[in-house]
């Protein structure tokens, strides 16, 4: 009996290890963790590329658009570049609430910045301009910003130089005229759309679960509970909607806000829009202070706390406050190391 019993177990055993004399696959940690497949609910993982039908990346439109992104000769006096207000090497920012233009005024709003820009549903706060192809022009021509008089006034003085000649030629091989403001426009986009920054988070999303830490999961699974979620969702945890400033409470009550600014009302003349910004992107939020439209405070873990107030009428705990703050920094990822070596100017 007890022979029989022994035999039955060894076949009991052979059976569960297989022929192959391999154990069975333990049950993933990610089939097991409830907050991941709530988050891949919520959120998605950053593309490899942003591409454009209309504006094709190649090596060529690239580095001209690297070069004029770096180049001062882009602005009037030759005092900003567009890594001036958004530098590079600090995650696209420059951590002043206000950015100084070409003839040393203050612009209006918090420069944001233009790592992953490109996946945002439209450009600038109020979205005025559809992608990052239009909203490369803009600056260039305000007269608070970079301050260039015309169009054809950067055509001429980028024409006049030979290595741009050579740098347009190579980008835009059909153009009967290569250097052009619309080409000028195209390449910095091109260049701009090369700026993703995956992080651990994407790596979490992806199912490796030990991506996050157990603070870091217990931030994300609040951030999805308190509702944070319902606007900063998506790729980008935000950057797909336009949303009101202070829901439950005026967002001209925090200090340093800039009662003046009408938001999208300023584009639209629309009551409705009166206070109607878009939703920032929280990809590198902790590296990308100060926050809010009108840098309104630099601190992370006081902005934490004023949104959960104003937009969804919630008190959080310091300790709430610091498990959402460490699922935050799990978004910071890595700048394309190309993007952060200055070019040679021509």
């Amino acid at each position: 009996m007890k022979t029989l019993l022994n035999a039955s177990f060894i076949l009991m055993i052979l059976l569960i290890i297989g022929c192959t004399g391999k154990k069975p696959e333990p049950v993933s940690s990610a089939q097991t963790d409830s907050v991941l497949k709530t988050a891949q609910s919520f959120f998605g993982v950053l593309p490899s590329e942003v591409q454009n039908p209309s504006n094709t990346i190649t090596p060529e439109k690239v580095l001209l658009g690297k070069t004029l992104f770096y180049d001062t000769r882009l602005s009037a006096k030759g005092n900003n570049s567009c890594n001036d207000c958004h530098n590079l090497t600090t995650y696209g920012v420059e951590h002043s609430s206000k950015s100084r233009g070409d003839e040393g005024m203050d612009g209006s709003r918090n420069s944001p910045t233009v790592l992953n820009a490109a996946l945002h549903f439209v450009q600038f706060w109020d979205g005025r301009a559809k992608d990052v192809e239009e909203q490369a022009g803009g600056p260039i021509l305000n007269p608070v910003e970079m301050n260039i008089h015309s169009k054809e006034f950067l055509e001429n003085r980028l024409d006049s130089i030979q290595g741009y000649r050579q740098l347009f030629a190579a980008a835009f091989p059909d153009a009967a005229k290569p250097v052009t403001f619309e080409n000028v426009q195209l390449a910095i986009a091109a260049f701009e759309r090369t700026l993703l920054t995956p992080s651990r988070f994407d790596t979490y999303l992806n199912g490796e679960t030990s991506a996050l830490d157990e603070q870091e999961k217990r931030g994300l699974d609040l951030f999805i509970k308190t509702g944070c979620a319902s606007c900063h969702s998506g790729v980008l945890l935000g950057g797909s909607m336009f949303q009101k400033a202070g829901l439950f409470a005026d967002y001209h009550t925090l200090p340093g806000s800039n009662p003046k600014d009408k938001g999208r009302f300023e584009v639209t003349q629309a009551v409705a829009d009166t206070d109607i910004f878009k939703v920032p992107s929280l990809r590198n939020i902790a590296e990308t202070y100060p926050y809010f439209h009108d840098g309104a405070m630099e601190d992370l873990p006081d902005a934490i706390e004023a949104m959960a107030n104003l937009q969804l009428n919630k008190n959080l705990s310091e300790e709430e406050v610091e498990d959402m703050v460490a699922f935050l920094k799990s978004l910071t990822g890595k700048i394309p190391e190309d993007a952060l070596m200055v070019p040679v100017m021509p």
